[in-house]
């Protein structure tokens, strides 16, 4: 069971921007995110919508968000059951309405200033990826990259930097036909869409984002059995969804 803090009217106009922020058991630093982004997104004149989607958070978050739902007018909050990062993504890309679509986690790794430097570049590109300077990961964490980067690589001959990143800015028609290819249950679908969107001949750039000292994933720990499945299924998401893609493409050149 979902709800929605609040909707758009029937009558409001499709934004420019939808931003999709998954997030769970935040409750300490959700509020400084939100209105991070609000301030750097208002002060680019974007016309905007934050959609947040809570993911079963249990540490007191959705009070969080209640508390600062009335000083951010451009916030939307949808609470579900827990479903897991993934699918929480997908979600978010498949109910976006923005002509384009940025999505940014809860957790303050990336700097709201980022997209100053990003924004500019959808004029001549379909999706703008950012790779992560400043990096303090933890080991596991510097796997489970290290593992996605080289899944595409393999997968679809791309040599993105940082293909898993938590920041990418993409146009929502050319993400909608990517959509169709990935399974509501994948547990990294940025990876596999930045496979897909080099597959597809979609013009892609990276730019470079900031990571502040502040961010979530300076503080996560040693390495643990979690990261280390998320790693594996990351890859095997990857390697089937761009097999699938490929069998699609053989049986339509059969036919031809």
């Amino acid at each position: 069971m979902s709800s929605t803090a609040r909707t758009e009217s029937a009558g409001e106009g499709v934004p420019e921007l939808t931003v999709v922020i998954p997030v769970y058991n935040e409750a300490p630093r959700i509020g400084a995110v939100i209105h991070s982004w609000a301030r750097q997104l208002d002060g680019l004149a974007i016309d905007y919508v934050l959609q947040v989607y809570d993911d079963g958070s249990t540490d007191g978050t959705a009070d969080a968000l209640a508390r600062i739902e009335a000083s951010v007018p451009r916030l939307r909050i949808t609470h579900h059951p827990n479903r897991g990062h993934g699918p929480t993504i997908l979600r978010g890309y498949r109910e976006a309405r923005g002509r384009w679509v940025l999505q940014v986690d809860g957790d303050g790794e990336i700097d709201a200033r980022s997209i100053t430097a990003a924004w500019p570049l959808r004029e001549e590109h379909d999706m703008v990826i950012g790779f992560r300077r400043a990096r303090r990961l933890p080991p596991a964490r510097r796997l489970l990259s290290w593992s996605a980067r080289l899944v595409v690589r393999m997968a679809f001959a791309t040599r993105l930097r940082d293909v898993n990143c938590p920041f990418r800015l993409m146009r929502r028609d050319r993400l909608r036909d990517m959509l169709n290819e990935i399974p509501d249950q994948t547990f990294a679908p940025n990876v596999a869409l930045a496979g897909l969107a080099h597959a597809a001949g979609l013009r892609v750039v990276e730019v470079a984002v900031e990571t502040p000292p502040s961010g979530r994933a300076d503080r996560r720990g040693h390495a643990n059995w979690h990261v280390y499945r998320g790693a594996a299924r990351a890859m095997f998401d990857t390697v089937r969804i761009a097999a699938r893609r490929g069998r699609r493409q053989r049986r339509s050149a059969t036919r031809v």
